[in-house]
């Protein structure tokens, strides 16, 4: 059997792969992929997407605006009626196509995206197979994506079947953005709607990427359109645009609310996935040596840049001390690095006015009276890009800054609790209510603090550990609707409700 390669051989590996990728995607640019074609902006304005490993342009990127949107939204609704009556088992053959392409060039996607977002190879690399997982789930999903109930009453046979809502908008996030772009548009097309793709200005190499592969495996034209810009331009419009039925969002809670401002004149359909700012509660009964590997994957894994983070950690009183200093030691133990290294735990954050904003939260616990007890300061990592230290603060209560908004970054803070009703207390005092994580081997207990949790996932002895067919979304201002299985369907598709009658049923006669 071979042994692995090194990681630095694997660093090394890394870096051969990325350097002609960055050659190519300098000299060509990213434009927008309207009607199969790719084009710059009807506008001719560009804008330039840096790394935030060391500030380097990556490309020179199309800048959408309303023009390119309503061009894109018009190649979608074309294309809309041929793809919505496509034989289910043709659409499963594209989309498993899609996956194809994906696997294909998984390696190519992985580098890339840890060049262009800082997030660190270890994550990347599983990222584009998870994206690949997702289009053949839903591929094979086609055939029953009109499936509905059989409701017979005494006189009439009563189905209901679905059919798809047309053309939808569909805004990603630039956290791990390819995987989380498939989320969305792979459930879209298996439904038979066109999409019409606005990526995160922060992060568009990749979703350009994953516009070609839908191409060139096949999918026809308009079905996939991608149109590159800022959220105030290129999204605003896609918000707008009567031909768009539905938007589907993953982004912040302020954004989540202006896109319904935006949706309403035209009755959209929407989709949140917003942010959160969940607790992990760990019980004194709990295993303590896989909470403790938890609690520091779920905050500290994707540089903390991800709506599930466990960003509140509630601790028992009287196991507190204990559990925190050997969390204190592993937080100080995590690795800050490049991210194409595999050995980095770490990588720099997206962009400097995100690095910003975390860096500006140091101030804000010192403020609070809380103790940073690990980080708390900017890192000087290679290349001079974007990095923080992780960052663990403790001698925090739950009305602290620290403990209520969503820091999204490597940063935790410690609440500890008394006991059960104090803990749920703690947990739902938020205005978000994404996700929570229970850590306790009373099995009462567990059922009993997840009915209470105000959030739309709970995990119980476990980190986030995705299923495709069950939902994914939050309540409060974490967000509206699910994802995942038929729930992705309920949001793509319109229920229709048809009735048969036996003829029989006594019909009223009026104006004899």
């Amino acid at each position: 059997m071979d042994k692995p390669a090194p990681k630095a051989d694997v660093f090394q590996a890394n870096r051969d792969r990325v350097a002609p990728l960055l050659k190519k995607l300098r000299a060509d640019g990213i434009g927008h992929m309207i009607d199969g074609k790719i084009v710059p902006s009807i506008s001719g304005e560009t804008f330039e997407t840096k790394s935030p490993v060391d500030g380097a342009v990556l490309a020179s990127v199309a800048r959408g605006n309303a023009e390119d949107i309503d061009a894109a939204a018009t190649a979608a609704a074309l294309a809309f009626k041929s793809w919505r009556d496509m034989g289910p088992a043709m659409r499963r053959k594209l989309l498993h196509r899609v996956a194809d392409a994906i696997e294909d060039n998984a390696e190519d996607i992985a580098v890339l995206e840890c060049i262009d977002t800082g997030q660190a190879y270890r994550f990347m690399a599983k990222a584009a197979i998870r994206a690949a997982e997702n289009f053949r789930f839903f591929a094979d999903k086609c055939a029953e994506a009109r499936d509905g109930l059989n409701t017979p009453s005494d006189e009439h046979w009563n189905i209901s079947t679905r059919v798809p809502i047309g053309p939808v908008g569909v805004i990603t996030p630039w956290n791990t953005p390819f995987m989380l772009s498939t989320w969305k548009i792979a459930p879209a097309l298996a439904a038979g709607c066109t999409v019409v793709h606005k990526p995160a200005e922060w992060s568009p190499v990749t979703a350009a990427i994953l516009a070609r592969l839908v191409k060139e495996a096949g999918v026809p034209d308009g079905v996939l359109n991608t149109v590159h810009g800022f959220g105030e331009e290129a999204g605003k419009a896609l918000t707008e645009h009567p031909a768009i039925k539905a938007i589907g969002f993953v982004g912040e809670s302020a954004t989540g609310s202006a896109i319904m401002v935006q949706g309403a004149p035209t009755l959209k359909r929407v989709h949140f996935e917003l942010g959160g700012k969940n607790p992990v509660i760990v019980f004194d009964d709990a295993d303590l040596d896989r909470a403790l590997d938890a609690v520091v994957f779920m905050i500290y894994s994707l540089n903390g840049e991800r709506c599930t983070s466990s960003s509140r950690l509630l601790i028992q009183q009287n196991i507190a001390e204990k559990f925190v200093e050997k969390l204190t030691a592993r937080v100080k133990a995590l690795k800050v690095g490049h991210p194409l290294d595999p050995a980095t735990e770490i990588g720099p954050l997206i962009h400097e006015r995100h690095l910003a904003k975390v860096c500006s939260y140091f101030d804000v616990a010192r403020q609070d009276g809380a103790t940073i007890a690990v980080g708390g300061k900017a890192y000087d990592g290679p290349g001079g890009g974007h990095y923080v230290e992780p960052t663990l603060v403790t001698g925090a209560h739950g009305r602290m800054r620290v403990a209520q908004e969503e820091v999204f970054g490597p940063f935790l803070t410690v609440l500890p609790f008394t006991d059960e009703v104090d803990a749920i207390a703690i947990a739902n005092d938020i205005r978000y209510g994404l996700t929570g994580y229970v850590w306790t081997n009373n099995v009462g207990r567990a059922l009993r603090v997840a009915d209470a949790l105000e959030a739309g996932m709970i995990w119980l002895n476990s980190e986030n550990v995705r299923h495709l067919p069950t939902p994914f979304g939050g309540m409060k201002a974490s967000g509206i609707g699910r994802d995942g299985g038929d729930y992705s369907f309920d949001f793509y598709m319109e229920t229709k409700h048809v009735s048969l009658a036996r003829g029989t049923h006594r019909i009223q006669k009026l104006g004899i």
